[in-house]
């Protein structure tokens, strides 16, 4: 089976917890569990990993384009403010689809621009933990 990293970055462990109004009751395990139901449908294994760390992320994503793997990114705070991890994507020699929970155009100013949007192969946010559902959907179906 085909393996698909799909990587979290900072708070997304506190799913749950931190703001249920914004980003709803499930948990970081329902997520992560999610992932790895939707994988199994289809024909993916599915590495989920969260970090508060940008080092660690970007070591990550070096990893995934090493590997040719395709991956599913949440960068979380660092959408809106890290060049080392928009670089790193820039490296990408598979498909890589950030997602959001919530809809960053639908909240506060500062979350309205994406570094990383323009070296990703696209975007998905606002449909909740669905998100990760339908990013997994389109990396199956790409086939790279």
């Amino acid at each position: 089976m085909r393996t698909v990293f799909v990587f979290n970055g900072p708070n997304l462990s506190r799913l749950g917890t931190r703001e249920p109004d914004v980003y709803g009751a499930e948990t970081f395990d329902d997520l992560a569990s999610l992932c790895r139901q939707t994988g199994r449908e289809l024909g993916l294994t599915v590495d989920v990993r969260q970090t508060d760390d940008e080092a660690e992320l970007v070591s990550w994503i070096h990893e995934a384009a090493d590997g040719a793997i395709p991956v599913v990114l949440n960068p979380a705070a660092f959408t809106h403010y890290s060049y080392a991890l928009r670089d790193a994507i820039a490296q990408r020699t598979a498909p890589l689809i950030e997602v959001h929970i919530s809809n960053p155009a639908s909240r506060e100013e500062f979350r309205h621009t994406s570094v990383v949007a323009s070296v990703a192969s696209g975007t998905i946010a606002g449909f909740g933990l669905r998100s990760y559902e339908l990013a997994l959907r389109a990396i199956a179906e790409d086939g790279r």
